[in-house]
């Protein structure tokens, strides 16, 4: 009976690496992709060398499918051939050195320093639903978490007098996260309200008329007091990207920000690097004098 080899490198990283179902899921389906692609060309899939890879990965932009889709799929095959590797099953990597056609085709989209300020200040505070709105605005953009983390943060995940969150990412890996001083300042005006709803029995921080925050919810949120505010398509994640740029935009390294983030992967956090390359372009080609000047310029010098 012919070994499963996909099977086995799915068992491996589910309890090897702790990965989220979904994450599972979607490494199975591009496998899949790669199996089905070397049984069409007569192929085994442990023959498959770079160049064959390659092909593949041109057959999948080809097919229409999204560069961040088959971004993942190169990182999927990483995975898979390094594991056939380490098991004996093969002798060298063909995908060691694979990389994906137009790595930064997808630039997320953030919001300047001006749009933020104006969706911070979208909630009414004045009421205990706005402070709580507020709050959670706050967080996101002071610590980049995802939405997932955010709703599943607990009070025992908070120390405001170290100024940090614990938050557990992707495949329950866990990382500390600094607190600004805004943000703590709004989880004690949060927590005062909570306070005067007596004793409570949820762990978690942000409610909803006594339940746990979802991600429905804070979509939901996000986007109202973002149209509130002007601002066109806003999500929980274009926080996130927001928190990475301007870290950047102010100096901040990669690999802080990359650990800030929770990626395992410095060139997901790159992307970042690229879209402030493209931001100080647009200022220099803005502002500086002779920027836009013509070679041709008979002022111009060498």
């Amino acid at each position: 009976m012919e070994r499963d080899f996909v099977k086995e490198f799915l068992t491996y990283i589910q309890v090897e690496k702790g990965l989220a179902r979904h994450t599972l899921d979607s490494y199975k389906r591009d496998l899949e992709r790669l199996h089905a692609w070397a049984v069409a060309n007569k192929k085994e899939i442990t023959e498959l060398t770079r160049s064959d890879l390659r092909k593949w990965i041109a057959s999948l932009s080809r097919e229409g499918l999204a560069p961040t889709s088959i971004s993942r799929a190169v990182s999927a095959t990483r995975g898979f051939f390094k594991f056939l590797m380490l098991d004996g099953h093969i002798k060298s990597h063909p995908a060691e050195d694979l990389d994906t056609p137009q790595r930064f085709s997808y630039l997320p989209k953030f919001l300047t320093e001006d749009e933020i300020n104006r969706l911070l200040a979208a909630p009414d505070v004045a009421t205990e639903e706005g402070i709580r709105d507020r709050t959670i605005l706050e967080i996101m953009y002071a610590t980049g978490l995802r939405v997932s983390e955010l709703v599943g943060l607990k009070q025992a995940d908070v120390d405001l007098l170290a100024g940090l969150v614990v938050c557990h990412g992707k495949g329950n890996k866990e990382r500390r996260v600094p607190l600004g001083k805004s943000a703590i300042h709004w989880l004690q005006q949060y927590a005062a309200v909570k306070a005067g709803y007596g004793k409570q029995t949820s762990p978690y921080v942000f409610l909803y008329r006594g339940r746990p925050f979802t991600r429905q919810l804070a979509w939901s949120m996000i986007k109202r007091h973002a149209e509130k505010a002007g601002i066109r398509d806003c999500s929980p994640h274009t926080l996130r990207h927001s928190f990475a740029t301007h870290l950047l935009q102010h100096g901040a390294d990669s690999r802080s920000v990359q650990a800030l983030l929770g990626h395992s992967d410095i060139s997901t956090t790159q992307i970042y690097t690229h879209i402030t390359d493209m931001h100080l372009r647009s200022a220099y080609d803005r502002h500086h004098p002779r920027a836009r000047m013509k070679t041709g310029s008979r002022d111009v010098q060498d």
